[in-house]
C-alpha cells in the first residue's frame, strides 16, 4: 500500500502509484527508459521531439507492448507535422500529452476532449496563468536549476509563485533529485516533481557508458548556461566543446547550417518542411538567421553525444544535481529509495 502522503493530484491524474516524473530528454527518454520508469510506478515521458512521425509510432508500439502503465509522449508544438502527432497520440490512447513550449488553445481542446492529460513546461509564473486559461490539466514548473533549456529563477522562487498562481496540478522540476526533495516539493505545496539528469543517470538510460561516466564525474560548479549552442540560454556540462562554441562568434553559423542539414537527413524531413519549420521559429521567437541555424543545430550537438557517445564534438546537458549524483541505479531501484526518503523525512517533520 503507498503511503497516503505520496498519493496527490498528480498521481490521480497520470494514474501512477507515486508522484515522480521521467522528463522526455531528447535522445535520451526512449522506449527502455520509459518503460523502467513507468514499471517502478512513475509517469515514464518518451521524447518524440527528435524521432520522425514513423519512430515515434514505433517507440510508442514498443512501450505499450512492454508496460500496462500510463506514460506520456513530449512534443514539440511547432514542429511541422504536430496535428497529425497529435491525431496519433489520440488513435494510440496514450495517457499524457507532454510540452515543452505551449501547445495551441485548439491543440489543448483536442487533446483533453479525447482523454488525454495536457501538461506543458513552463519557466515564468505568467506563462502558467496562461496555459491554465487554456485548460491544460497540469504544468510542470522548471526553475533554474534544471537542464536543457531554463530560466534565471531558482526552482525555490518559482515553484511559489507558480502554486500561487493556477489552482491546477504542479510538479515541480529543476535540481530534484532524491526522496528529500520530493518532501520538499510536497511541503511547498507541488503535486510531484519530475526529473531528467537523475533519470538519465541509471542502468535503463540508453546512454553510452562513457558519456555516464563524464556526468559522473562533474562536480555541482561544472555546469554553464550558455546561448552559444542553439542561442536560448542551456544549462550544460562545461567542456572544451562548449568553451569553443563560446570562443567561436559569427563562425558558429556555417557550422550550424551544415548540422541542420545533417540533422534533416537522419530524421527524414524534407528540406521544404526544415525550412518552414524555421521560418516559423524564426517569426514566432523573434530569431536572427545565425540564431535560427544554431536552434536547428543544435540537437545534432546532443545526439553526438547521447546516441554517438561522442563527447569531443557534443554537448551535455544537465541539471545542476549532476555533481551530487552517484551512481547508476535501475529506475525501479531510484524510485523506491526516493519514496522511502521522502516517507522518512515526512515522518521526520511530523515528529
Amino acid at each position: 500500500m503507498v503511503d497516503p502522503r505520496l498519493q496527490t493530484r498528480a498521481t490521480e491524474l497520470f494514474g501512477v502509484r507515486f508522484p515522480i516524473v521521467q522528463t522526455g530528454m531528447g535522445w535520451v527518454a526512449g522506449p527502455s527508459l520509459v518503460v523502467g520508469t513507468a514499471n517502478a510506478g512513475g509517469l515514464g515521458i518518451l521524447a518524440a521531439a527528435t524521432l520522425t512521425f514513423d519512430e515515434m509510432v514505433a517507440a510508442i508500439d514498443e512501450i505499450q507492448n512492454c508496460t500496462e502503465f500510463p506514460f506520456g509522449v513530449n512534443l514539440r508544438s511547432d514542429a511541422v507535422d504536430i496535428d497529425r502527432r497529435v491525431d496519433h497520440l489520440i488513435r494510440a490512447e496514450v495517457a499524457v500529452a507532454s510540452f515543452a513550449q505551449a501547445p495551441r488553445p485548439d491543440m489543448v481542446t483536442k487533446l483533453k476532449e479525447s482523454g488525454l492529460v495536457v501538461m506543458p513546461t513552463v519557466g515564468a509564473r505568467r506563462h502558467a496563468e496562461k496555459v491554465a486559461e487554456w485548460g491544460v490539466d497540469a504544468v510542470l514548473c522548471q526553475g533554474g536549476e534544471g537542464g536543457g533549456h531554463t530560466g534565471t529563477v531558482p526552482t525555490s522562487l518559482l515553484l511559489p509563485q507558480v502554486l500561487d498562481a493556477v489552482d491546477i496540478p504542479v510538479i515541480a522540476a529543476g535540481g530534484f533529485h532524491d526522496g528529500r526533495g520530493l518532501a520538499a516539493a510536497l511541503a511547498w505545496g507541488a503535486d510531484g516533481i519530475a526529473m531528467g539528469t537523475r533519470f538519465l543517470l541509471t542502468a535503463d538510460s540508453t546512454v553510452p557508458d562513457t558519456i555516464k561516466q563524464a556526468y559522473l564525474a562533474t562536480p555541482v560548479t561544472g555546469t554553464v548556461v550558455s546561448t552559444a549552442i542553439d542561442g536560448a540560454p542551456q544549462r550544460v556540462i562545461r567542456t572544451e566543446m562548449v568553451e569553443s562554441l563560446e570562443r567561436a562568434g559569427l563562425m558558429r553559423f556555417p557550422k550550424a547550417a551544415l548540422n541542420a542539414l545533417r540533422f534533416r537527413k537522419l530524421t527524414d524531413t524534407a528540406l521544404g518542411d526544415l525550412m518552414k519549420e524555421g521560418f516559423a521559429m524564426r517569426k514566432r521567437q523573434g530569431l536572427s538567421w545565425s540564431q535560427l541555424a544554431m536552434a536547428a543545430n543544435a540537437p545534432m550537438l546532443t545526439r553526438a553525444t547521447m546516441v554517438d557517445g561522442k563527447i569531443d564534438v557534443g554537448i551535455l546537458p544537465t541539471g545542476q544535481c549532476v555533481g551530487v549524483v552517484e551512481d547508476l541505479p535501475t529506475c525501479d531501484e531510484l524510485i523506491g529509495r526516493i519514496v522511502a526518503d521522502a516517507i522518512e523525512r515526512l515522518d521526520a517533520v511530523g515528529r
